[in-house]
């Protein structure tokens, strides 16, 4: 393997760059050559958890192979696998609930009784849930590792936490699973040498500058495996399977009379786990209290691995003051929320009972509280047609009722077990074919504004469980191969952030032009601010809201102890792209070049033209001390600052 190394190295040396895939794929093949057995192959994946661990703990050698810090950085680069997964500024770790009766039955909802309402145990995040006993903690601790193993740096996390409807779950349980969040991500620095933090330099967004050294914090995780084995043993003891086949085994009983209409999700939920002693037993250990968190949180804002963004899914007709209140306290920054259609002939049809009406609501109040809006939303759904899908998608992004910040846009999905599979035998639904997929979502790609990532466009189904509609894993080049001949053939360049997002390029900051888009929505007046090159290309923006006054006077006097005041601006989020920065290191990628710190004083600044007294910022528990340092202080579910000159 070391000589695999210093192969890279040479090479790296000789080129003054990373190599490209092909490039290293070519040093690959020369030393498997004539190795017949596969278990003795080289391969990248064992080669960066042998680079770092002789970084890590082999001091003579790793001298002896003279490496500067340019060089090191070109390694890791060229070694990191699946390099995409924090090209966008953090590390994402994607975390499950356990199985739980839902509140709702929409018809093309996976019935999967191993997992909750909507989700399938093939999925990879399922998968690791499941591994992990849905444990929260053993989830998060797990993913740091494999993370590392793969050269990422893992200071700045968004978590993002999926499973049926969280409001559905009990209270206690909710705040004891993000509890459990928090603590993996602190226990995970606990005895760590190469973490201490210095509160003074660092922020949890982007001004203090960052080589990428993946890795330093392996060592770290030591009392994180501790815990981990102690929780282990906990499940083991209480009968709690974690394995694949024991569980299908378990399971595929009930799971067969839910696929032939013998008894609900909601009964074999209720069957599996509430009248199941081993999991009535767990959910005894399964609760905390709001101070519990409030200790993990004081831990987390100056851990190695901070919380920089807390991401909660659900439904918009369970989104009111008092379960936002919940999730603010809690840490959440973002709310995801399955909108799927704004057509109420086709919401019915498919038996999704929210109103227009309550989407609406949902979106004003999470715009209030400061919440980022994450829309999911489905075409091809029963008694949708691709002309409405394209309309239903133009009214989302348009109709200042609505305007989400991000939309996760995939197309339905025919699965096994669902209600949907009997409108598929009788021909009342039938998947779009690939033209007419591509159209409806290339349409919705050009509708997209500036200010609204698209952020997904399949569901991770394994093309196996999936009966009949898309299989295709690069649906979402494919869309954007035809959004962009659209828009060169109408000269309307294509706007939705992700595709102008830099991820992991670099660009000068004298290249850099701060552009303010501005919009109305129902009852806030946003700005969208954008550090963008002279190609379009995004390196980095802020969303500052400026509520309408009487909408806050109004929900002050309705509701009591509302958390804004008239008077108080609201920013939302401030994100600035690039390859994950170390939070103390060097580098020059576009994070960390006091690129966030300008956008909040410009935010400051219209504020103060607008007449608003205060600026408040959801901030992440990992970004407070950030958010300090630029004259922000702690006030209740928010920071606040006084705009007074």
């Amino acid at each position: 393997m070391e000589d695999f190394i210093l192969d890279i190295l040479a090479r790296i040396r000789e080129l003054e760059r990373a190599l490209a895939a092909n490039e290293l794929e070519d040093i690959v093949r020369a030393h498997n050559q004539g190795i017949r057995e596969n278990k003795s192959h080289i391969s990248k994946r064992r080669a960066l958890p042998f680079f770092l661990k002789v970084r890590e703990s082999d001091p003579q050698r790793w001298s002896s192979w003279n490496i500067s810090p340019n060089e090191d950085a070109l390694l890791l680069q060229t070694l990191r696998m699946k390099p995409r997964r924090t090209a966008s500024g953090v590390a994402t770790i994607t975390v499950i609930t356990k199985p739980w009766l839902c509140s709702g039955a929409c018809i093309y909802c996976p019935n999967d009784v191993r997992m909750p309402k909507s989700y399938l145990h093939n999925e990879p995040a399922c998968q690791r849930a499941e591994r992990n006993c849905f444990d929260p903690y053993l989830q998060v601790s797990s993913r740091l590792r494999a993370l590392e193993s793969m050269g990422h740096v893992t200071d700045k996390i968004e978590l993002i936490v999926l499973g049926g409807t969280w409001n559905d779950y009990p209270e206690g349980y909710r705040i004891w699973f993000v509890h459990e969040l928090f603590r993996a991500l602190n226990d995970a620095e606990e005895h760590g040498s190469a973490h201490d933090c210095d509160d003074k330099n660092d922020n949890g967004n982007d001004d203090s500058a960052a080589a990428d050294t993946g890795g330093r914090c392996m060592a770290s995780l030591d009392f994180a495996l501790q815990n981990e084995a102690e929780r282990r043993a906990f499940y083991d003891e209480a009968g709690i399977s974690h394995s694949p086949e024991t569980l299908a085994r378990a399971c595929a009983k009930a799971q067969q009379r839910v696929y032939e209409g013998k008894e609900s999700h909601a009964q074999a939920i209720r069957e599996l786990y509430g009248e199941n002693h081993a999991w009535q037993h767990v959910s005894t250990m399964q609760n905390a209290t709001l101070d519990d968190v409030f200790r993990e949180h004081e831990r987390n804002v100056n851990a190695a691995h901070r919380n920089v963004g807390l991401v909660i899914e659900t439904r918009p007709d369970s989104i009111n003051c008092e379960s936002l209140t919940l999730m603010r306290a809690l840490g959440c920054t973002k709310i995801q929320m399955g909108v799927q259609s704004l057509d109420e002939h086709v919401l019915e049809a498919n038996r999704r009972h929210t109103s227009t009406e309550q989407i609406a609501q949902a979106f004003a109040l999470c715009r209030l509280f400061g919440f980022k809006s994450h829309a999911h939303f489905m075409a091809n759904l029963l008694g949708a047609t691709p002309d409405g899908d394209a309309s239903d998608f133009r009214t989302l992004v348009s109709d200042k009722r609505f305007l989400p910040d991000e939309v996760k846009m995939y197309p339905c999905a025919l699965i096994d077990g669902t209600g949907l599979m009997a409108h598929y035998a009788d021909g009342t639904w039938r998947p779009y074919n690939e033209r007419e997929l591509v159209g409806v979502l290339a349409d919705n790609v050009l509708a997209t504004p500036p200010y609204t990532r698209i952020s997904r466009m399949i569901r991770d189904f394994s093309s196996g469980d999936i009966v009949d509609g898309n299989k295709k894993v690069n649906l979402r080049e494919v869309v954007e191969a035809e959004a962009d001949r659209l828009a060169a053939q109408n000269d309307a360049p294509i706007q939705e952030i992700h595709h102008r997002e830099l991820a992991g390029a670099q660009t000068e900051i004298g290249e850099l032009s701060l552009v303010d888009f501005e919009y109305e929505t129902s009852n806030t007046n946003e700005h969208f601010l954008q550090w963008v090159t002279p190609e379009n290309r995004i390196a980095g923006f802020l969303r500052l809201s400026l509520p309408c006054q009487h909408e806050v006077e109004k929900l002050q006097e309705t509701e009591g102890a509302f958390p804004i005041e008239a008077g108080q601006a609201m920013i939302r989020e401030v994100h600035v792209y690039g390859k994950v920065a170390q939070l103390h290191g060097e580098g020059q990628n576009a994070q960390h070049r006091g690129l966030g710190k300008a956008l909040v004083e410009r935010a400051c600044e219209i504020a103060v033209e607008a007449g608003y007294r205060t600026i408040n910022v959801i901030s992440a528990i990992g970004t407070r001390g950030y958010y300090a340092r630029l004259g922000f202080e702690q006030a209740g579910l928010y920071q606040k600052r006084s705009l007074d000159k």
